[in-house]
């Protein structure tokens, strides 16, 4: 664990970026973390209540919500309620002395507020105004977007689960954390174009296309071939082995992606001669005759440990996991020396995070401040926003 109480002396890569962040829940605060880590100053703007995920317990952590704590740190906190004048008037100066803003009100909620990026673009030129939406500005503006909408309107859910069960959401939100990704790619971009020729854009990100793009194979073989996928469980529609197996004791993810690797596998699990068999010499092959193959090297594996495959195949080069629970994800990334947890601040305030996924060779990501408490930092921002500039 790596104790990150204090800013790092570079400041990261994108030291001296000012966000204005009016989102909340997932998808752009997961934007604006990454981008605090990244060395921006994000000033939180939140509603008298709060951003809606302080309330979603459990579980929590010192009367705090975890959810809250693992998409918040670095960012500075201020309440401002849109319908007071005043509080108004702080983040329109907010939005005018900022680099990025960024909103994930229905299309259209921050107009009334003259915060659209028509209103903020005019005083600030150079904004980089960033939306996140469920269904994008059109047709599909009316439409209240969740997660969990955009994966059984997407087709996601249609593709998880058992094939003779029903569809199952993922474990995750997985499409607002990729369309977060999304909107700070965007933004990085879009600041990049900044550079060269002075002018801000607006970047809009939607679920549902963060959704689309993000199935992939499974969207390239509706739009390329005409193709339906379908529930398959664990398994790969177009390569074997690719799902878990039974051994002795537990199940083993084994992933065997191209002939060189399954030619590996056979040999760590003495059956070498299954490599030239020519039903599973191909990958392809070894897809259209899975039934026939699995047998095969269930009946190997079934004479060792999970545990003990797992080293074996590992150390052959062959990809293989056992299947773990959050707990031991992190065991094992510490194991290979990846330092996941960074604890951020001191003393009560101390907060244990998900390190940042990228590492910079020369602006390493900060971890300057722990996940703010409501309108924590208020007071000085507003007295920053009434001082002359």
């Amino acid at each position: 664990m790596v104790e990150a109480g204090a800013p790092d002396p570079g400041g990261g890569p994108l030291d001296g970026i000012l966000v204005a962040d009016f989102s909340r829940v997932l998808a752009g605060p997961y934007a604006t973390m990454l981008l605090a880590d990244m060395g921006a100053d994000v000033v939180k703007v939140e509603g008298p209540g709060g951003d809606d995920t302080r309330s979603w317990t459990p579980p929590e952590r010192d009367g705090e919500s975890t959810y809250y704590l693992g998409v918040n740190r670095g960012k500075r906190s201020i309440v401002l309620d849109l319908r007071d004048e005043d509080d108004r008037a702080a983040a329109h100066e907010l939005a005018r002395r900022a680099d990025v803003v960024i909103e994930n009100l229905r299309p259209g909620g921050m107009a009334r507020f003259g915060l659209d990026h028509a209103a903020v673009s005019a005083a600030n030129p150079g904004v980089v105004y960033t939306s996140i939406s469920g269904f994008g500005s059109g047709d599909g503006a009316h439409v209240p977007g969740y997660d969990l909408m955009v994966q059984a309107v997407s087709g996601l859910m249609s593709l998880t689960g058992a094939p003779d069960g029903p569809p199952f959401r993922a474990g995750i939100s997985v499409f607002d954390v990729m369309a977060g990704n999304h909107a700070a790619i965007g933004i990085l971009a879009a600041l990049r174009h900044r550079d060269r020729t002075g002018t801000g854009q607006h970047v809009e990100v939607n679920l549902l296309s963060s959704a689309l793009t993000g199935l992939v194979n499974h969207s390239s073989a509706w739009v390329a071939s005409g193709t339906v996928p379908y529930r398959m469980g664990n398994a790969h529609p177009s390569v074997f082995p690719y799902e878990p197996l039974p051994t002795a004791d537990d199940d083993l993810i084994v992933a065997a992606g191209n002939d060189a690797q399954f030619r590996r596998l056979c040999a760590v699990l003495g059956i070498p001669g299954i490599a030239d068999d020519p039903r599973f010499a191909r990958n392809a092959d070894r897809t259209a005759n899975r039934e026939q193959l699995r047998p095969i090297l269930t009946e190997r594996l079934a004479t060792g440990r999970a545990v003990d495959w797992f080293d074996r195949l590992t150390e052959a080069g062959v990809p293989a996991g056992p299947i773990q629970t959050v707990d031991g994800g992190f065991a094992t990334a510490q194991r290979f020396g990846l330092d996941p947890v960074v604890t951020v601040g001191a003393g009560a305030r101390a907060v244990p995070t998900t390190r940042h996924p990228i590492r910079f060779s020369a602006t390493p990501a900060v971890y300057r401040l722990p996940p703010p408490q409501l309108d924590e930092h208020g007071t000085e921002l507003r007295k920053w926003l009434t001082d002359d500039v």
